[in-house]
This record gives C-alpha cells, sequence and structure tokens, in this order.
C-alpha cells in the first residue's frame, strides 16, 4: 500500500483491508461450519452457519460504501483507485461465497432426517479441502499483494471442476443403484454445484489480485475442466 501525505487517507485504504480480511475470516469459517454441518447432518451447526450470513452481508456493504466515499472524496489515480475498486470487487465474492456456503448448510438441515449415505459425502469432503484451500491461498495473496500465488490459485480452478464431475458421476451411480438414495443424493448434488461455485468466485479474487497489483486482467481464458457441469 502506498504511504499518501493525508494520513485520513492510509487509515482509509487500511480499514478497508481489515474488512475484507474480516469477510474472509467469516467466509472460511462458514464454508467449513456448512460442510461439518453435512458431514455429521447437524441441524444445530446448520443453523448457526445460517445466522452468521447477515453479519457478512452487512461488511460487504460497509466495504462497498466506504471504497465509494474514498473514491469521491479523495478521487485516486493508478494503484490507489485500484485499491478500491478491488475492495469492492473481493467483497462483493466474499459475500457470495456466505451464501453458497449459507445453501449447503441448508441442504443439510433439510436432508438430517433422510436415510444416510456416508460414501456420498466422500467426493464432496475432497471438494471442500481443494476449495477451501483454494480460499485460504487467494485471501493471502490478496492481503500480500502476491501476484504468482493469485496466478496459482487461477490455474488450479480446473481442478475443483474435475472433481464436480467425478462427483456428480458418483452420485448417479448410487441414485440408479438404490432409489432410496435419490432425495439424499439430488441435495448433494445441489452442494457440489455450490462448492464448484465458490472456487468460481475464489478465482474471481484471484483475477482481482492480478488487477490490483498489474493493473491488468488475465490475458488467458480462464482454465475449465473440459467436462464441467457448468456446460451441462
Amino acid at each position: 500500500m502506498t504511504d499518501h501525505t493525508v494520513r485520513a487517507y492510509d487509515r482509509e485504504l487500511e480499514t478497508l483491508g481489515q474488512r475484507i480480511a474480516e469477510m474472509g475470516g467469516i467466509a472460511e469459517r462458514m464454508l467449513s461450519d456448512a460442510m461439518d454441518a453435512l458431514a455429521k447432518l447437524d441441524v444445530d451447526l446448520a443453523k448457526k452457519t445460517i445466522g452468521v450470513d447477515p453479519r457478512l452481508d452487512a461488511l460487504q456493504r460497509e466495504v462497498e460504501d466506504n471504497a465509494i466515499l474514498t473514491i469521491a472524496r479523495r478521487q485516486p489515480m493508478a494503484v490507489d483507485l485500484r485499491e478500491c475498486v478491488a475492495a469492492i470487487r473481493v467483497s462483493g465474492d466474499l459475500e457470495r461465497v456466505g451464501d453458497l456456503a449459507k445453501n449447503i448448510a441448508k441442504r443439510a438441515a433439510k436432508i438430517a432426517g433422510e436415510a444416510r449415505l456416508p460414501r456420498g459425502i466422500v467426493g464432496l469432503k475432497s471438494m471442500h479441502e481443494l476449495a477451501a484451500m483454494q480460499l485460504k491461498d487467494v485471501l493471502d495473496a490478496y492481503a500480500q499483494h502476491d501476484v504468482e500465488r493469485a496466478r496459482a490459485v487461477w490455474t488450479r480452478d480446473a481442478e475443483l471442476d474435475a472433481l464436480e464431475d467425478s462427483v456428480f458421476r458418483d452420485l448417479l451411480t448410487f441414485m440408479m443403484e438404490d432409489p432410496r438414495n435419490i432425495t439424499f443424493c439430488t441435495h448433494l448434488l445441489f452442494c457440489s454445484k455450490n462448492i464448484e461455485r465458490i472456487g468460481d468466485h475464489t478465482t474471481n479474487i484471484a483475477e482481482t489480485v492480478i488487477y490490483l497489483v498489474t493493473g491488468e486482467a488475465p490475458q488467458i481464458e480462464r482454465p475449465k475442466g473440459e467436462t464441467s457441469m457448468v456446460k451441462r
């Protein structure tokens, strides 16, 4: 972050960074708790996760309002303007990550009374591990203005798409094996899609970090698995 002669300006930019860090922590926790609730079919944990979402929404609005005020008040140029724009973009993506985690928690609460299929969750756990790692890495990249780390996150997006395709096939197999699995596995299909979308928002943040530091967006098309569910 650039040092300015007006210290209030520095504080405004620092506050934006602090709010993004807080949002990132909340989003990470929501994703972790939502997946724990799904794995254990823990209704109380699912409800707790859902209850956290308004705080993330409020922070997103605060970041957006403060960034717009800073732009209007300071009329920043170059990297300072990109700091404000990046904060708006990243806060929007983190708010969506929270919404998607909340959706997983809602599914967990809905299927708590259904017949369990423990092996149906295995693939989703693998997706969650990768998505959580990607989210942590991209938040670190944003905090440290680390372009190479952001690019690494950006290029690994196809791995999550491939995992989603594998989960899709497995769940269809389970449903064909026993019709009693259909309701449970259908909910898991929606959960896997939510995790894949979290990966997309993580990749959006990586693109924002690259833009923030270099002033340019990635010059090649975002990597995607050839059979991603996005095409279904």
